[in-house]
Protein backbone atom coordinates (compact mmCIF):
# COMPACT_ATOMS: atom_id res chain seq x y z
CA UNK A 1 0.00 0.00 0.00
CA UNK A 2 1.50 3.55 -1.21
CA UNK A 3 0.23 6.45 1.49
CA UNK A 4 -1.05 9.49 -0.12
CA UNK A 5 -3.79 11.94 0.63
CA UNK A 6 -6.43 10.08 -2.14
CA UNK A 7 -5.69 7.09 0.13
CA UNK A 8 -6.47 8.08 3.27
CA UNK A 9 -9.61 9.23 2.08
CA UNK A 10 -10.34 6.30 0.53
CA UNK A 11 -9.82 4.51 3.47
CA UNK A 12 -12.29 7.01 5.42
CA UNK A 13 -14.78 5.80 2.85
CA UNK A 14 -14.06 2.55 3.95
CA UNK A 15 -14.65 3.06 7.46
CA UNK A 16 -10.68 2.96 8.11
CA UNK A 17 -10.93 -1.39 7.66
CA UNK A 18 -8.12 -1.26 4.48
CA UNK A 19 -5.17 -0.57 6.50
CA UNK A 20 -2.53 -3.56 6.05
CA UNK A 21 0.78 -4.11 8.44
CA UNK A 22 3.46 -1.53 8.13
CA UNK A 23 6.03 -4.72 7.67
CA UNK A 24 5.05 -8.28 7.84
CA UNK A 25 6.41 -10.53 10.89
CA UNK A 26 8.25 -12.98 9.30
CA UNK A 27 9.96 -16.41 10.32
CA UNK A 28 13.83 -16.11 10.52
CA UNK A 29 14.77 -18.69 7.30
CA UNK A 30 17.38 -21.11 7.25
CA UNK A 31 19.91 -18.68 5.63
CA UNK A 32 20.56 -15.36 4.00
CA UNK A 33 22.66 -13.36 1.72
CA UNK A 34 22.81 -10.46 4.46
CA UNK A 35 22.30 -10.24 8.19
CA UNK A 36 22.04 -6.77 9.71
CA UNK A 37 22.48 -7.13 13.80
CA UNK A 38 19.94 -4.21 15.53
CA UNK A 39 16.83 -3.17 14.23
CA UNK A 40 17.55 0.46 15.15
CA UNK A 41 17.53 3.70 12.60
CA UNK A 42 20.97 2.54 11.21
CA UNK A 43 20.20 -1.08 10.67
CA UNK A 44 16.88 -0.88 8.83
CA UNK A 45 18.40 1.97 7.17
CA UNK A 46 21.24 -0.26 6.19
CA UNK A 47 18.91 -3.35 4.89
CA UNK A 48 17.12 -0.80 2.89
CA UNK A 49 19.87 0.13 1.31
CA UNK A 50 21.29 -2.92 0.30
CA UNK A 51 18.28 -3.71 -1.21
CA UNK A 52 17.86 -0.61 -3.01
CA UNK A 53 21.23 0.32 -3.93
CA UNK A 54 22.40 -2.93 -4.57
CA UNK A 55 19.84 -5.12 -5.56
CA UNK A 56 20.42 -7.80 -2.63
CA UNK A 57 17.45 -10.25 -2.49
CA UNK A 58 18.08 -12.22 0.55
CA UNK A 59 18.80 -9.43 3.38
CA UNK A 60 17.46 -9.73 6.95
CA UNK A 61 16.97 -7.75 10.33
CA UNK A 62 17.36 -9.21 13.76
CA UNK A 63 16.43 -6.74 16.77
CA UNK A 64 16.57 -8.21 19.94
CA UNK A 65 13.44 -6.22 21.14
CA UNK A 66 10.94 -4.20 19.25
CA UNK A 67 11.58 -1.73 15.98
CA UNK A 68 12.41 1.70 17.49
CA UNK A 69 13.07 0.37 21.24
CA UNK A 70 16.46 1.40 21.22
CA UNK A 71 18.58 5.00 20.68
CA UNK A 72 16.66 5.78 17.45
CA UNK A 73 13.80 6.25 19.78
CA UNK A 74 15.52 7.65 22.82
CA UNK A 75 17.09 10.90 21.68
CA UNK A 76 16.08 14.55 20.98
CA UNK A 77 15.71 14.15 17.13
CA UNK A 78 18.16 16.61 15.66
CA UNK A 79 19.92 16.52 12.40
CA UNK A 80 22.81 18.74 11.26
CA UNK A 81 25.47 18.68 9.11
CA UNK A 82 27.75 20.85 10.85
CA UNK A 83 31.53 19.42 11.57
CA UNK A 84 34.82 20.60 10.85
CA UNK A 85 37.39 18.05 10.13
CA UNK A 86 37.43 16.44 6.55
CA UNK A 87 36.52 12.51 8.27
CA UNK A 88 33.90 13.69 9.33
CA UNK A 89 32.13 17.37 7.46
CA UNK A 90 31.51 15.22 3.85
CA UNK A 91 29.82 11.96 5.77
CA UNK A 92 27.15 14.66 7.51
CA UNK A 93 26.52 16.54 4.45
CA UNK A 94 26.00 13.25 2.50
CA UNK A 95 23.26 12.28 5.44
CA UNK A 96 21.38 15.71 5.39
CA UNK A 97 21.27 15.17 1.61
CA UNK A 98 19.60 11.85 2.04
CA UNK A 99 17.17 13.68 4.92
CA UNK A 100 16.28 16.36 2.44
CA UNK A 101 14.39 13.41 0.46
CA UNK A 102 14.04 10.95 2.79
CA UNK A 103 10.34 11.13 2.98
CA UNK A 104 9.48 10.89 -0.72
CA UNK A 105 12.16 8.27 -0.80
CA UNK A 106 10.29 5.82 1.91
CA UNK A 107 6.68 7.10 0.98
CA UNK A 108 6.55 7.78 5.25
CA UNK A 109 5.95 10.92 6.70
CA UNK A 110 9.26 10.97 9.21
CA UNK A 111 8.56 15.05 9.72
CA UNK A 112 12.01 16.24 8.62
CA UNK A 113 11.96 19.88 9.80
CA UNK A 114 14.50 22.04 8.60
CA UNK A 115 13.79 24.83 11.72
CA UNK A 116 17.94 25.40 11.95
CA UNK A 117 20.23 25.15 14.26
CA UNK A 118 21.88 28.02 15.89
CA UNK A 119 25.40 27.20 18.08
CA UNK A 120 26.18 30.17 20.73
CA UNK A 121 28.91 31.54 21.39
CA UNK A 122 30.61 33.29 24.79
CA UNK A 123 33.95 34.11 23.86
CA UNK A 124 36.15 35.59 21.19
CA UNK A 125 38.13 32.64 20.79
CA UNK A 126 34.85 30.46 20.75
CA UNK A 127 33.43 32.68 17.84
CA UNK A 128 37.21 32.19 15.99
CA UNK A 129 36.54 28.51 16.13
CA UNK A 130 33.12 29.02 14.88
CA UNK A 131 34.40 30.95 11.81
CA UNK A 132 36.40 28.05 10.96
CA UNK A 133 33.84 25.29 11.28
CA UNK A 134 31.61 27.53 9.41
CA UNK A 135 34.14 27.44 6.62
CA UNK A 136 34.33 24.00 6.35
CA UNK A 137 30.77 23.79 6.10
CA UNK A 138 30.94 26.39 2.85
CA UNK A 139 33.46 24.11 1.38
CA UNK A 140 30.94 20.82 1.20
CA UNK A 141 27.86 23.22 0.21
CA UNK A 142 26.42 23.07 3.87
CA UNK A 143 25.62 26.69 4.51
CA UNK A 144 26.73 29.09 7.63
CA UNK A 145 26.16 31.78 8.79
CA UNK A 146 27.81 34.04 11.52
CA UNK A 147 25.94 35.67 13.62
CA UNK A 148 26.71 38.62 16.54
CA UNK A 149 25.11 38.97 19.15
CA UNK A 150 22.58 41.51 17.62
CA UNK A 151 21.71 38.73 15.11
CA UNK A 152 20.78 36.19 18.08
CA UNK A 153 18.58 38.43 19.90
CA UNK A 154 16.65 39.47 16.79
CA UNK A 155 15.75 35.34 17.04
CA UNK A 156 15.91 35.06 20.35
CA UNK A 157 15.05 37.63 22.17
CA UNK A 158 14.38 35.76 25.51
CA UNK A 159 18.27 34.14 25.74
CA UNK A 160 20.25 35.51 28.59
CA UNK A 161 22.49 37.74 26.93
CA UNK A 162 23.95 39.13 29.80
CA UNK A 163 25.12 36.94 32.16
CA UNK A 164 28.31 38.12 33.72
CA UNK A 165 30.09 34.67 33.04
CA UNK A 166 28.95 33.80 29.87
CA UNK A 167 27.71 36.66 28.01
CA UNK A 168 26.08 36.16 23.97
CA UNK A 169 28.62 37.37 21.71
CA UNK A 170 26.99 35.44 18.57
CA UNK A 171 26.48 32.43 16.72
CA UNK A 172 27.02 29.70 14.39
CA UNK A 173 23.63 29.37 11.97
CA UNK A 174 23.18 26.33 10.24
CA UNK A 175 19.81 27.01 8.64
CA UNK A 176 19.85 23.52 6.82
CA UNK A 177 19.69 21.65 10.05
CA UNK A 178 16.81 20.78 12.19
CA UNK A 179 14.57 18.10 13.34
CA UNK A 180 12.75 14.86 12.87
CA UNK A 181 10.36 12.65 14.35
CA UNK A 182 12.42 9.63 16.21
CA UNK A 183 10.13 6.74 15.87
CA UNK A 184 8.85 8.08 12.27
CA UNK A 185 12.53 6.93 11.09
CA UNK A 186 12.39 3.69 12.32
CA UNK A 187 8.84 3.17 10.92
CA UNK A 188 9.28 4.54 7.38
CA UNK A 189 12.53 2.41 6.96
CA UNK A 190 11.17 -0.62 8.02
CA UNK A 191 8.71 -0.18 5.82
CA UNK A 192 9.98 0.51 3.31
CA UNK A 193 12.83 -2.38 3.43
CA UNK A 194 10.27 -4.92 3.67
CA UNK A 195 8.59 -3.62 0.86
CA UNK A 196 11.99 -4.51 -0.98
CA UNK A 197 11.79 -7.85 0.40
CA UNK A 198 13.80 -7.72 3.82
CA UNK A 199 12.67 -10.16 6.65
CA UNK A 200 12.06 -7.89 9.45
CA UNK A 201 12.91 -10.16 12.59
CA UNK A 202 11.77 -9.00 16.10
CA UNK A 203 12.49 -10.50 19.54
CA UNK A 204 15.11 -12.77 17.84
CA UNK A 205 18.57 -11.81 19.95
CA UNK A 206 21.62 -12.63 18.73
CA UNK A 207 23.97 -14.97 21.50
CA UNK A 208 27.09 -16.00 19.43
CA UNK A 209 28.60 -16.01 16.04
CA UNK A 210 29.54 -19.18 14.02
CA UNK A 211 33.30 -18.80 13.04
CA UNK A 212 35.45 -21.40 11.17
CA UNK A 213 39.09 -20.76 9.86
CA UNK A 214 38.72 -17.00 10.31
CA UNK A 215 35.86 -16.79 8.21
CA UNK A 216 31.84 -16.20 9.02
CA UNK A 217 29.36 -18.51 8.78
CA UNK A 218 26.33 -17.81 10.41
CA UNK A 219 24.74 -16.50 14.10
CA UNK A 220 23.39 -18.28 17.26
CA UNK A 221 19.95 -16.63 18.15
CA UNK A 222 17.51 -16.97 20.78
CA UNK A 223 15.07 -18.35 17.57
CA UNK A 224 18.15 -20.52 16.31
CA UNK A 225 21.02 -20.43 14.22
CA UNK A 226 20.62 -18.62 11.00
CA UNK A 227 23.37 -18.73 8.22
CA UNK A 228 24.74 -15.71 6.22
CA UNK A 229 27.07 -14.99 3.87
CA UNK A 230 27.91 -11.47 5.27
CA UNK A 231 26.75 -10.30 8.67
CA UNK A 232 26.90 -6.30 9.34
CA UNK A 233 26.66 -5.72 13.84
CA UNK A 234 24.89 -2.23 14.20
CA UNK A 235 23.67 -2.05 17.94
CA UNK A 236 25.43 1.12 18.91
CA UNK A 237 25.47 0.97 23.11
CA UNK A 238 25.38 -2.82 23.06
CA UNK A 239 28.17 -2.99 20.54
CA UNK A 240 30.74 -4.00 22.85
CA UNK A 241 28.77 -7.04 24.74
CA UNK A 242 28.20 -8.17 20.84
CA UNK A 243 30.98 -8.09 19.22
CA UNK A 244 32.99 -9.47 22.20
CA UNK A 245 30.83 -12.69 21.34
CA UNK A 246 33.03 -12.92 18.14
CA UNK A 247 36.21 -12.48 20.43
CA UNK A 248 36.25 -8.87 19.60
CA UNK A 249 37.21 -6.05 22.11
CA UNK A 250 36.59 -2.62 20.73
CA UNK A 251 37.57 1.25 21.49
CA UNK A 252 34.30 2.02 22.60
CA UNK A 253 32.27 2.75 26.10
CA UNK A 254 28.96 2.37 26.76
CA UNK A 255 27.12 5.47 28.37
CA UNK A 256 23.45 6.02 29.28
CA UNK A 257 22.53 9.75 27.34
CA UNK A 258 19.30 11.34 28.79
CA UNK A 259 16.74 13.22 27.68
CA UNK A 260 13.63 15.31 28.70
CA UNK A 261 10.51 17.10 27.48
CA UNK A 262 8.58 19.12 29.32
CA UNK A 263 4.15 20.26 29.18
CA UNK A 264 2.99 21.09 25.57
CA UNK A 265 3.88 25.00 25.61
CA UNK A 266 3.34 27.67 22.70
CA UNK A 267 5.27 28.09 20.50
CA UNK A 268 8.17 29.86 21.64
CA UNK A 269 11.44 28.39 20.13
CA UNK A 270 11.20 27.96 16.06
CA UNK A 271 14.62 26.04 15.82
CA UNK A 272 17.03 24.77 18.02
CA UNK A 273 19.79 26.36 20.07
CA UNK A 274 22.91 24.98 21.43
CA UNK A 275 24.49 26.12 24.92
CA UNK A 276 28.16 27.22 23.91
CA UNK A 277 29.02 27.70 27.70
CA UNK A 278 27.54 24.13 28.83
CA UNK A 279 26.71 21.08 27.46
CA UNK A 280 22.82 21.87 26.68
CA UNK A 281 20.57 21.78 23.49
CA UNK A 282 16.47 22.65 22.79
CA UNK A 283 14.07 22.64 20.53
CA UNK A 284 10.30 22.57 20.75
CA UNK A 285 8.38 19.69 19.52
CA UNK A 286 5.39 20.26 17.44
CA UNK A 287 3.13 19.07 20.07
CA UNK A 288 4.65 22.14 22.01
CA UNK A 289 7.21 20.59 24.70
CA UNK A 290 11.09 21.68 24.70
CA UNK A 291 12.66 18.87 24.28
CA UNK A 292 16.62 18.83 25.68
CA UNK A 293 19.21 17.08 26.85
CA UNK A 294 22.76 17.86 28.32
CA UNK A 295 25.96 15.43 29.14
CA UNK A 296 26.21 11.73 29.43
CA UNK A 297 26.44 9.92 33.16
CA UNK A 298 29.65 9.49 34.21
CA UNK A 299 29.13 6.02 34.60
CA UNK A 300 29.55 2.45 31.87
CA UNK A 301 25.99 1.06 32.37
CA UNK A 302 23.50 -0.60 30.22
CA UNK A 303 20.59 0.73 31.30
CA UNK A 304 18.42 2.73 29.38
CA UNK A 305 17.55 5.57 32.34
CA UNK A 306 20.10 7.68 34.15
CA UNK A 307 20.61 9.47 37.52
CA UNK A 308 19.40 13.13 38.58
CA UNK A 309 23.01 14.75 39.15
CA UNK A 310 22.89 14.73 35.23
CA UNK A 311 19.18 15.73 35.45
CA UNK A 312 20.19 18.78 37.95
CA UNK A 313 22.91 19.58 35.72
CA UNK A 314 20.62 19.97 32.27
CA UNK A 315 18.61 21.74 33.97
CA UNK A 316 20.86 24.05 35.54
CA UNK A 317 22.11 25.04 31.66
CA UNK A 318 18.42 25.89 31.17
CA UNK A 319 18.10 28.05 33.51
CA UNK A 320 21.31 29.70 32.61
CA UNK A 321 20.82 30.07 29.35
CA UNK A 322 17.04 31.07 29.33
CA UNK A 323 15.41 31.62 32.81
CA UNK A 324 12.16 31.22 32.01
CA UNK A 325 12.21 27.41 31.09
CA UNK A 326 12.02 27.42 35.11
CA UNK A 327 8.24 27.73 34.47
CA UNK A 328 7.88 24.85 32.92
CA UNK A 329 6.71 21.39 34.27
CA UNK A 330 8.96 18.50 33.35
CA UNK A 331 6.52 15.80 31.53
CA UNK A 332 9.07 12.99 30.93
CA UNK A 333 12.76 11.98 30.72
CA UNK A 334 14.28 8.32 28.93
CA UNK A 335 17.84 7.40 28.58
CA UNK A 336 19.75 5.58 25.05
CA UNK A 337 22.76 3.72 25.73
CA UNK A 338 25.52 5.48 23.89
CA UNK A 339 28.67 3.96 22.38
CA UNK A 340 31.22 6.52 23.31
CA UNK A 341 34.58 5.70 21.20
CA UNK A 342 37.74 7.00 22.06
CA UNK A 343 38.11 10.01 20.40
CA UNK A 344 34.49 10.70 19.43
CA UNK A 345 33.72 10.09 16.24
CA UNK A 346 31.96 6.61 14.38
CA UNK A 347 33.58 2.88 12.53
CA UNK A 348 32.04 2.17 9.41
CA UNK A 349 34.80 -0.96 9.07
CA UNK A 350 35.62 -4.52 7.93
CA UNK A 351 36.86 -6.72 11.13
CA UNK A 352 39.53 -9.36 11.02
CA UNK A 353 37.09 -11.87 10.66
CA UNK A 354 35.94 -12.45 7.23
CA UNK A 355 32.09 -11.78 6.55
CA UNK A 356 31.86 -9.54 9.75
CA UNK A 357 31.61 -6.30 9.25
CA UNK A 358 30.99 -3.27 12.24
CA UNK A 359 29.05 0.02 12.59
CA UNK A 360 29.41 1.97 15.91
CA UNK A 361 30.95 4.29 17.98
CA UNK A 362 28.44 7.08 17.09
CA UNK A 363 28.85 8.78 20.42
CA UNK A 364 26.06 11.79 19.98
CA UNK A 365 25.68 11.78 16.38
CA UNK A 366 23.90 8.70 16.18
CA UNK A 367 20.24 9.95 14.70
CA UNK A 368 21.53 12.41 12.72
CA UNK A 369 23.92 9.76 10.68
CA UNK A 370 21.42 7.06 9.92
CA UNK A 371 20.56 7.82 6.39
CA UNK A 372 23.81 7.94 5.42
CA UNK A 373 25.20 5.45 7.74
CA UNK A 374 22.96 3.20 6.64
CA UNK A 375 23.77 4.14 2.92
CA UNK A 376 27.54 3.84 3.74
CA UNK A 377 27.27 0.85 5.46
CA UNK A 378 25.24 -1.14 3.06
CA UNK A 379 28.14 0.19 0.70
CA UNK A 380 30.43 -1.41 2.47
CA UNK A 381 29.01 -4.67 2.77
CA UNK A 382 28.10 -5.02 -0.48
CA UNK A 383 31.20 -4.22 -2.39
CA UNK A 384 33.78 -4.44 0.71
CA UNK A 385 34.79 -1.31 -0.59
CA UNK A 386 34.69 2.43 1.95
CA UNK A 387 31.94 4.94 0.82
CA UNK A 388 34.14 8.22 -0.62
CA UNK A 389 32.77 10.28 2.70
CA UNK A 390 33.22 6.84 5.24
CA UNK A 391 37.13 6.03 4.15
CA UNK A 392 38.36 7.62 7.44
CA UNK A 393 36.24 5.63 10.30
CA UNK A 394 38.63 2.94 10.07
CA UNK A 395 38.46 0.16 13.14
CA UNK A 396 42.53 0.39 13.23
CA UNK A 397 42.87 4.50 13.34
CA UNK A 398 44.17 4.52 16.61
CA UNK A 399 47.09 2.17 15.73
CA UNK A 400 47.42 4.34 12.93
CA UNK A 401 47.41 7.72 14.62
CA UNK A 402 44.44 8.66 12.45
CA UNK A 403 42.25 9.78 15.35
CA UNK A 404 39.03 12.31 14.45
CA UNK A 405 39.10 14.54 17.00
CA UNK A 406 36.25 16.44 16.19
CA UNK A 407 35.64 18.72 19.40
CA UNK A 408 39.96 18.83 19.83
CA UNK A 409 39.27 17.80 23.79
CA UNK A 410 41.79 14.24 23.70
CA UNK A 411 40.54 10.88 23.48
CA UNK A 412 37.67 10.98 26.59
CA UNK A 413 34.52 9.76 25.84
CA UNK A 414 33.17 12.10 28.67
CA UNK A 415 34.42 15.26 27.10
CA UNK A 416 32.50 14.05 23.84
Amino acid sequence: MRYSALAIMRQVLKGHRGWTPAWRDPEPQSSYDFIVIGGGGHGLATAYYLAKEHNAARVAVLEKGWIGGGNVGRNTTIIRANYLLDGNQPFYELSLKLWENLEQDLNYNAMVSQRGILNLCHTDAQRDAYRRRGNAMMFTGSGAELLDAEGVRAMYPFLNFDDARFPIKGGLLHRRGGTARHDGVAWGYARAADQRGVDIIQNCEVTGFRIENGKLLGVETTRGYIGAKKVGVAVAGSSGRVMAQAGMRLPIESHVLQAFVTEGLKPVLDGVITYGAGHFYVSQSDKGGLVFGGDIDGYNTYAQRGNLPVVEDVAEGGMSLMPMIGRARLLRMWGGVMDMSMDGSPFIDHTGIEGLYFNGGWCYGGFKATPASGFCFAHLMATDRPHDVATAYRLDRFRTGRMIDEKGVGAQPNLH
